[in-house]
């Protein structure tokens, strides 16, 4: 049975009255397209509240908008979960994804100033230097994964593409990074690294095909691990 709550939960800030809503929305956002939350996974109303130190209103309204989005479910009960995928849904998704990710990448390398470009050779190397530990904080790499990835869709400078693709990492984020959090061989492996380095080099060079084939091998690869696990509902 999940828990109610998260370590990562747990964890947000306390925030001022005056930007209550908006903080509550974005925290909660951030961790269901970051996948610091679990596909089945109940929240618990009172403790998102008591985490960040407000009321339970504007943990309801946010629960409300993130609903709106498919990015969580509110059930008869007034259960509040996270959604599981089916396979044939997390396999459309995946499809949009190498679309509409792939070309932002492609601009990326087109656009990418000189300053971006050394925020993703810093988070490249976080990462390295994160799978380096005998035993890696999957949580540390699931957060840097998801800002290695947006920091280059970001570079394409593209806000209506990358509003877009919030939206995909909102409904698939939980299980985005399965292989991450469960030590699979894909994670000891360094799979995901090698590929990062693929979409590095291709931004430096101003290589649009390069760069987007080794998104499309990160994607491709981590998208084949989890249909192989349990992680996702047949129909």
């Amino acid at each position: 049975m999940p828990a109610e709550t998260t370590t990562a939960i747990a964890s947000l800030g306390k925030v001022d009255r005056e930007t209550m809503a908006g903080r509550v929305y974005r925290d909660l956002r951030d961790l269901i397209m970051a996948g610091q939350v679990c596909p089945g996974e109940r929240l618990s109303i009172r403790a998102v509240a008591g985490a960040l130190g407000t009321s339970m209103m504007p943990v309801r309204d946010a629960i409300a908008r993130l609903a709106a989005e498919q990015a969580l479910e509110v059930l008869p009960n007034r259960t509040v979960r996270v959604p599981i995928l089916t396979r044939r849904r997390f396999q459309e998704l995946r499809t949009i994804r190498l679309m509409l990710e792939g070309h932002a990448t492609t601009m990326a390398a087109e656009r990418v100033t000189s300053p971006a470009l050394e925020g993703i050779r810093a988070l490249h190397a976080a990462f390295t230097a994160e799978h380096a530990h005998a035993e890696p904080d999957a949580g540390r790499l699931i957060a840097i994964n998801k800002d290695f990835h947006f920091r280059i869709y970001e570079a394409a400078e593209m806000p209506a593409l990358m509003q877009i693709i919030e939206g995909l990492w909102l409904q698939i984020g939980p299980v985005l990074n399965f292989d991450l959090r469960s030590k699979s061989r894909r994670l000891s492996d360094r799979v995901a690294l090698r590929y990062h380095q693929g979409m590095l080099e291709g931004l430096e060079a101003r290589d649009g095909a390069a760069a987007r084939a080794a998104l499309a091998g990160d994607i491709t690869t981590a998208g084949d691990f989890i249909l192989a696990c349990d992680a996702l509902l047949d129909e």
